[in-house]
């Protein structure tokens, strides 16, 4: 599984331009806002799901939205959606909860998470994701992350979630 050093390697490998901020770690929405301090941009509220078929989802958007999981599972191409155990990141993503985020998908070799990204993040010049740790978050164009996402996982599903808020 690769770490943090070896995801910042990558991100750096690519030519991609990021910035990288330490802090406490950051479990909640809440958390984040409270130690966040300056960081601008977008901000992530990633769930990490699965249906009654063992399909995996990962669902990045942004923090103020109020997700109605209810609806979502048409958007996915699904049923009832429940989230993963805390075992399932681990395996597919290498990651513990309240570290989760795209990022996580670098560790996805059998390509089983599907991945659907808020389009409301293309507004921004720059959002802001853990790296497979919540002790740093790495500030990244939506573009950027969307490139690399796809190169070294697969397609991005894009997805407008201010149409499934409660």
């Amino acid at each position: 599984m690769k770490t943090k050093s070896d995801l910042i390697q990558m991100l750096e490998n690519e030519q991609i331009e990021f910035s990288i901020t330490e802090h406490e770690p950051l479990f909640t929405v809440e958390d984040s806002k409270l130690l966040r301090g300056k960081i601008e941009g977008g901000h992530s509220k990633n769930l990490f799901l699965k249906d009654q078929k063992d399909n995996f989802f990962l669902v990045t958007f942004l923090e103020d939205i109020t997700a109605d999981l209810k609806r979502l599972p048409d958007t996915l191409n699904s049923k009832k959606l429940s989230f993963a155990k805390p075992e399932y990141l681990k395996e597919f993503m290498g990651i513990e909860p309240g570290s989760v985020s795209p990022f996580g998908l670098v560790n996805d070799n059998q390509k089983k998470v599907n991945f659907y990204f808020d389009e409301g993040f293309l507004k921004f010049e720059i959002a802001n994701f853990h790296p497979l740790v919540n002790t740093s978050t790495v500030s990244i164009s939506p573009h950027s992350l969307i490139a690399f996402i796809e190169k070294f996982h697969r397609e991005v599903n894009m997805i407008k979630m201010s149409e499934l808020q409660k």
